[in-house]
């Protein structure tokens, strides 16, 4: 379930509203793109993330499913950025994404239950990722699944806007117009302020 795209201005707006995530002390792993590297707040990291909201297998669940959306392969995947502790926090402050993140949750173990004889995360990946396909892709959707459908585009879209408002996610978009610097970046030409070495602007 790689293969994540994602346009620019859609970058921007998810960066706007992870901002606001961006000076929590509690993330391990998870840092801000646009955070500033002086900023103490995202150089002193606790070993472990602490969930603010998500109980400890919800919390394993949430990982898991970041993980198949955005695994790791070549290039950094969610779990190396950390996603799951962003989902966490911008769910604790949310009780209407509580509401239906603890309610996906459910349904998915219940179904998983139903459909392959055990709870999501006692399930192989194999077996996890054949569960997820027919909610993720359209041409293999199930009547009665809704339910499942819903709560994995939201699971999906707070994965995408935590891998790509991180340091890590947004390397892999390379979009130059985000990239930030320790310090302003100043003339090459240190020897030569004037810039008297350079050949004229030919006259129009």
């Amino acid at each position: 379930m790689a293969g994540q795209s994602i346009e620019r201005r859609e970058v921007l707006r998810m960066l706007t509203l992870a901002a606001t995530a961006a000076t929590f002390p509690g993330f391990s792993k998870w840092s801000f793109a646009c955070g500033h590297v002086g900023n103490a707040l995202t150089q002193v990291k606790p070993a472990v993330y602490q969930p603010l909201f998500f109980t400890s297998p919800e919390y394993a669940m949430i990982e898991r499913l970041t993980d198949i959306i955005i695994p790791t392969d070549d290039t950094p995947g969610a779990r190396d950025a950390g996603v799951s502790e962003f989902i966490d926090l911008m769910v604790s402050r949310d009780p209407d994404l509580q509401r239906d993140f603890r309610t996906g949750l459910k349904w998915l173990n219940t179904h998983s239950q139903k459909t392959s004889g055990a709870i999501f995360l006692r399930l192989n990946a194999h077996q996890q990722t054949s569960l997820l396909e027919s909610m993720a892709y359209k041409n293999k959707f199930r009547p009665g699944e809704e339910p499942g459908r819903k709560f994995f585009a939201l699971v999906r879209e707070y994965t995408v806007m935590g891998f790509y408002t991180s340091e890590i996610g947004l390397k892999e978009l390379d979009f130059p117009g985000l990239k930030f610097y320790a310090e302003s970046p100043s003339c090459p030409h240190k020897d030569d302020p004037e810039h008297r070495h350079l050949s004229p602007a030919p006259a129009k």
